[in-house]
This record gives structure tokens, C-alpha cells and sequence, in this order.
């Protein structure tokens, strides 16, 4: 497990620790210590040695020895901090003296250990900055992902979902990068999450990316992180989504979106696990799994040349085609139940099942936006109803009549309000954010909020 030149240590360790100490005799039993409680550890005797370790690999937490040689732990701080911010430093000296500690605490050490400590304390001080590193990853996690689906409402009784969920399951213990297809709403990204939580890789980070959203200079910035400087605004470094994702998942959302230029350096990561920073020529690794989403046709893009070939085959390795709702009615009614009872639970209102009436319309409706449409139509009810039964009124779907709706379309009988209300509620039901349904309109955002309360959207 010992990693003396550096480098994110084994994705089954229980965090990663950089011991800096000029005393090799002192690198050697914290190490040993460490290593034993089952964390990946590496050394440094100098600052620069520190320095490269730390430009060269992520780290949960950093034990800082106070005299370097000829060097203070105290200057070589602030500079550990700039190259990994999110890195824990704890500074470890043989002088227990308060100024000290102040000094090293305002330089952006987080604890302050006195040598020399016993093995016990030494890892309980490791314990105490590793959990908190990995519960910082774990709100980030849980703020982003905030309002999604959880894995339940993959539960499906039609035989095609099934046959997808139960081949998920199956290749999730693997390494294979998968690709999702599917149209938007249809759940890939929870599909996405369900495979990391089945996988040995469920402890560490399942990190997204949403290719669709930035240019290709944010995208890769973003994705592999930068250093301070590297750009107007980079005014401190970032690890990127990359070495968030170590020992992970990385989920890169619509892939089809991600930038042709870019995509060489994407297929580098895949093939060796090897990227670099912006601004930074130093290469580092990372040990990702790559799950990728799309809801256009990837190997059409292939032939247009807008998708590298050699890219698609590493990303398609195993593909998995999850079934629009309309073709899957038997699970519209399951699953508007468990949105009903998991969104009045949390609103703290009155509705608790669905009128016979009403559960028809939802049956009936084609359901352009698929899952996420009908997650964001049952969120709604279950904020305006105001009684123990949703009724048909609540639902605002209007008429449903016939074998199956569909949707309004240029050349039917309706006014220009009517189909401009009908396309704007289903760009609404298939985007991600408001923002990216009034890009798609070619309209403000503003203007989107005054078009939903013209129409009651």
C-alpha cells in the first residue's frame, strides 16, 4: 500500500494521507501506523518533495511536520494550501507552545499534533480529518443532487425496464464504462447512480457532469480542475471533477454535447487514467469509472465525424437502452403513488392517493417528458391539492380523451397561444433547469417566468 513517490494510493483504502517529516525514522512509524489502521500513505522529507507530491495526486489530509531542515512548516503551508485546497493539514511539531499553534491554525491548518503521540492518537487525528474530508464530498454530493430520484423508482413491472435494471445490476460489480441511452427524462441519470451504489465503488464519490452546460474551455477546467492563475478568474487552484470522482464514478451527462476538441484528452483519461491540470503540465491519475449518457443517436454522430470513433468504443462498452414511459403504462400508476406520498410527506399537505378518474388521465397522457414530466406533474398536485384525493382538475393536463394523447402540433386547430403554451410545458418537462429550457426557446429566462404565469405553467 506504501507509496513513496506519490499518487492516489488503492481505491479499496480508507483514505489517502501525505506525511511530510525531514525524520526518516519518524516518516517510517507514522507510516508503518498508518498503514496498518488501512490507509494509503505517502512521504515527503522536503518541501519540495511535498510540493510534488501534492501537485501530482489527491490527498484526504496532510500530516506537516513544523521544521523542515532549513525550512518551516509554516511557509511550506500556505503553499500546500494554494496547490490542494481542499487537502486537511495537520501540523506536527515537537513544540506544544499556544503561539505556535495559533500561527499554524491561521496559516489553514485545520488540527495541531504534538510529537512525540502514541500510534492511538496519531490515528484518531488521521480518522477525525479523513471522515470530515469525505463528508465535505459527501454534501457536495448531496447538493447537487438534490431533488433527484432515489433508486426505488427503478422498480419497474414492464418486462423491457426490467430486463434493463436487472442487466445494470449484473455489470455493476465490473469496471466496464457503460453507456446509458435513452430519451430525456427517462431516468439515466438515476440509472447512472443505481449502478454506482451497486458497485464496490459505492464509498467514494459519484460525480456528474453535465457536458451540455459549459463551453469547452469550462468543461475542461471543470472536468480535470486548474491551477491558480491559469486563467482571468482562476484565482485559486481546483482539483476538478476527476479527482472528486477517485476511486469512483464519473457520470458525463448527454456525452454527445461534449466538445470535439476536447475529446483527445477525454480518451487519454479513459485509456491510461492520466490527465492534467489547466495551467499545469504536471500529469496525474485518477482511478474513474466512466458511465456516459445520451438521448441522440451516438453512432450517427460518429458518421457525421462531430463523435470521435475510437471515443464511442471506449464509452460503449456495455450499453444499456432505457424505454420511453409511454411504452412502459403498466408503472405510470406505482410510480405516481410513490411521488405522491414521498412530496406531500415532505410539503406537509393533505393528498394521499389518486381519484379513479384522475389515475385514467395520468394513464392516458403520452407523456412526452417521460419520468421526470410526470415526477414534475405529481410535485405540483401534491403542492395545490388541498383535499384528502387528487381529482383530474388538479393534474392540468388537460383533455386526455381517446386511446393515448398526444401532443399539439403545427397544422392542428388550435391558436398560436394554445400551441406555444402546449411546447413550452414539454421543453419544461424534458429540460434540466429552467435556464436550459429558455436557451432552447431562444428567450431570456425572464421572459420564461412571464410566459409560465401567462399560461399557469
Amino acid at each position: 500500500m506504501h507509496n513513496e513517490a506519490g499518487g492516489r494510493g488503492e481505491a479499496g483504502a480508507r483514505g489517502n494521507i501525505l506525511l511530510v517529516d525531514d525524520d526518516k525514522s519518524i516518516l517510517r512509524t507514522f507510516r508503518y501506523c498508518l498503514e496498518d489502521a488501512g490507509y494509503a500513505v505517502s512521504t515527503a522529507q522536503t518541501g519540495e518533495q511535498a510540493r510534488s507530491r501534492a501537485y501530482a495526486a489527491v490527498f484526504d489530509s496532510c500530516f506537516l511536520d513544523l521544521n523542515l531542515g532549513d525550512e518551516s512548516g509554516l511557509d511550506l503551508l500556505p503553499q500546500l494550501r494554494e496547490i490542494a485546497p481542499w487537502m486537511r493539514v495537520v501540523m506536527a511539531t515537537a513544540q506544544s507552545d499556544v503561539g505556535t499553534a495559533v500561527r499554524a491554525i491561521q496559516a489553514g491548518a485545520v488540527d495541531y499534533l504534538v510529537k512525540p503521540c502514541s500510534p492511538e492518537q496519531l490515528r484518531l487525528s488521521a480518522e477525525k480529518q479523513v471522515q470530515t474530508r469525505h463528508l465535505e464530498l459527501r454534501l457536495q454530493q448531496l447538493e447537487a443532487d438534490a431533488g433527484l430520484t432515489d433508486r426505488g423508482d427503478l422498480a419497474s413491472a414492464n418486462p423491457a425496464m426490467s430486463a434493463v435494471v436487472q442487466m445494470a445490476k449484473q455489470v455493476a460489480s465490473t469496471d466496464a464504462n457503460i453507456l446509458i441511452l435513452g430519451e430525456s427524462g427517462t431516468g439515466k441519470g438515476m440509472l447512472a447512480r443505481a449502478i454506482h451504489m451497486w458497485s464496490a465503488r459505492a464509498k467514494a464519490g459519484f460525480v456528474t457532469i453535465n457536458c451540455p452546460s459549459l463551453s469547452a474551455e469550462l468543461l475542461e477546467s471543470e472536468l480535470f480542475g486548474h491551477q491558480k492563475g491559469a486563467f482571468t478568474g482562476a484565482t485559486e487552484s481546483t482539483e476538478g471533477r476527476v479527482s472528486q470522482a477517485n476511486g469512483g464514478t464519473l457520470f458525463l451527462d448527454e456525452i454527445g454535447d461534449f466538445p470535439l476538441a476536447l475529446q483527445p484528452k477525454l480518451l487519454r483519461f479513459i485509456q491510461d487514467k492520466e490527465y492534467e491540470r489547466v495551467g499545469d503540465p504536471k500529469s496525474r491519475t485518477a482511478d474513474v469509472r466512466i458511465i456516459a449518457a445520451m438521448n441522440r443517436d451516438l453512432e450517427e454522430m460518429v458518421k457525421a465525424k462531430t463523435f470521435r470513433e475510437d471515443l464511442y468504443y471506449r464509452l460503449n462498452v456495455i450499453s444499456l437502452m432505457l424505454p420511453p414511459l409511454r411504452e412502459r403504462p403498466e408503472d405510470i400508476a406505482p410510480l405516481a403513488q410513490s411521488f405522491l406520498a414521498r412530496y406531500v410527506k415532505a410539503y406537509r399537505r393533505p393528498a394521499s392517493r389518486f381519484s379513479d378518474e384522475a389515475m385514467q388521465v395520468l394513464k392516458k397522457y403520452i407523456w412526452p417528458g417521460n419520468v421526470r414530466e410526470l415526477q414534475n406533474v405529481v410535485e405540483r398536485v401534491s403542492i395545490i391539492c388541498d383535499v384528502p384525493e387528487v381529482q383530474p382538475s388538479h393534474l392540468g393536463l388537460g383533455d386526455t380523451s381517446g386511446d393515448r394523447a398526444t401532443r399539439p402540433r403545427a397544422g392542428d386547430h388550435l391558436s398560436i397561444s394554445e400551441l406555444e403554451r402546449a411546447h413550452i410545458t414539454a421543453l419544461i418537462a424534458n429540460a434540466d433547469s429552467l435556464d436550459e429550457a429558455a436557451k432552447l426557446l431562444g428567450i431570456d429566462v425572464s421572459t420564461l417566468y412571464r410566459k409560465r404565469k401567462q399560461y399557469g405553467i
